[in-house]
């Protein structure tokens, strides 16, 4: 399973989580998407073929993602799915019954940016003679509190003084809160999913 559809699939899970716990569950439990797997990690929804594709490419491309965004109109958490993954995470393929372009507008008209998620920081897998963020280097050594210095700079593809640089820095500077804004309401969401959904039927 790819990371971006393990993301996709924490999206379903915690919505399943969520109406369990505020409401009876339905009929219905499993997704389309964990149902038929296949489908919905195909490749070529995962990544849509370029214009000068062959035509029959295209053409299953165009099948494959009609398929899954019908059987998506069907699932009880469409519009949990679709505000997770227009909100909170970046995925690729079809997810709440849209794809990745069609999340893209919505995230533009609602002035809202999703940032991937960063596995291979996360995982200690970094390249070498970079740029090293300073957030980056407090953020491992919170994670990793029992690990030393030369470790961590090691995973940073940095010098261990660089490190130790970073790490001084945030004992002696004070920490600025950064600003946030409120997510967008579910509403705001789905306002923005029918003007951009009906955009691209005219387009169609």
């Amino acid at each position: 399973m790819s990371t971006r559809t393990s993301t996709a699939t924490t999206a379903h899970a915690d919505a399943r989580r969520s109406r369990s716990a505020n409401g009876p569950a339905h009929a219905y439990e499993r997704p389309a998407c964990l149902e038929q797997p296949d489908l919905y990690q195909d490749p070529l929804l995962e990544e849509p073929p370029i214009s000068t594709a062959p035509a029959a490419v295209r053409r299953r491309a165009a099948m494959l993602e009609s398929r899954a965004q019908e059987l998506c109109q069907g699932c009880p958490l469409l519009t949990d799915c679709l505000y997770r993954a227009v909100v909170d995470h970046n995925v690729s393929g079809i997810a709440g019954g849209t794809t990745e372009r069609q999340r893209t507008e919505i995230r533009r008209r609602l002035d809202w940016t999703v940032q991937p998620e960063d596995f291979d920081t996360l995982a200690g897998v970094t390249g070498r003679h970079r740029q090293v963020d300073h957030d980056e280097v407090v953020r491992l050594r919170h994670a990793n509190p029992h690990e030393s210095l030369e470790t961590l700079a090691q995973r940073l593809g940095c010098s261990l003084s660089t490190v130790k640089r970073h790490l001084r820095r945030a004992r002696t500077e004070p920490r600025k809160p950064k600003q946030t804004r409120p997510a967008p309401s579910l509403s705001a969401v789905l306002a923005a999913h029918a003007a951009v959904i009906n955009r691209f039927r005219v387009a169609a």
